[in-house]
């Protein structure tokens, strides 16, 4: 269904297993992020009504997945770690030129948006299938299906703005550069890297 090109290695659990607060907040930024992204498209796309809705929406949505990820940090005795640069979207980044039609810049962000919800999606799906922490393994059942409905949203939305046939080409490139960049993740206790 996610349409993704290289499966996550399932050995990344094992990291993950023994660093569960790194991923924890780790997880929390990139709810944060998922919610600054939504704002982001809202402030540059205005003029496009049913995209600002729907990210008002997600907007509230990332926000209580954020709440919910820092309650399971704190129910553990911990606190929110540091903020660190996400390798995996910044390299999902460089792959569309900079410039275009706003349609264009619009299109290719919506684009990665679903990508990185895809993939969220697909480690999530890992986690909830593959924790010893079982409480934990639910907690991310119940996100990834979240993040399925993101990743289409994205991708539809893509496919409204633009020009199906050339969107579906956009998106099958962007899919095949997302594998490469995979084979040199999975190697940290974060969401994507």
């Amino acid at each position: 269904m996610l349409g993704l090109k290289l499966p996550t290695d399932p050995r990344w659990v094992n990291i993950v297993e023994k660093n569960i607060e790194e991923i924890l907040s780790d997880h929390a930024y990139c709810e944060q992020k998922a919610a600054s992204t939504a704002i982001s498209l809202i402030i540059g796309f205005p003029e496009y009504t049913e995209l600002v809705q729907e990210m008002s929406d997600l907007v509230q949505e990332e926000m209580s997945h954020f709440r919910m990820v820092h309650d399971k940090i704190t129910e553990r005795g911990w606190t929110l770690g540091g903020d660190r640069k996400d390798e995996y979207v910044l390299a999902l980044r460089k792959f569309f030129p900079k410039g275009g039609s706003r349609t264009t810049q619009l299109v290719h962000r919506l684009l990665i948006a679903a990508l990185i919800e895809a993939r969220s999606c697909e480690r999530f799906k890992l986690l909830s299938e593959e924790l010893e922490d079982k409480k934990l393994a639910k907690f991310y059942k119940k996100l990834m299906i979240s993040e399925a409905g993101h990743y289409t949203m994205f991708l539809n939305f893509a496919r409204k703005y633009g020009e199906r046939k050339e969107v579906d080409k956009k998106w099958q490139d962007l899919l095949i550069y997302e594998a490469e960049i995979m084979k040199d993740l999975g190697k940290k206790e974060t969401v994507h890297g």
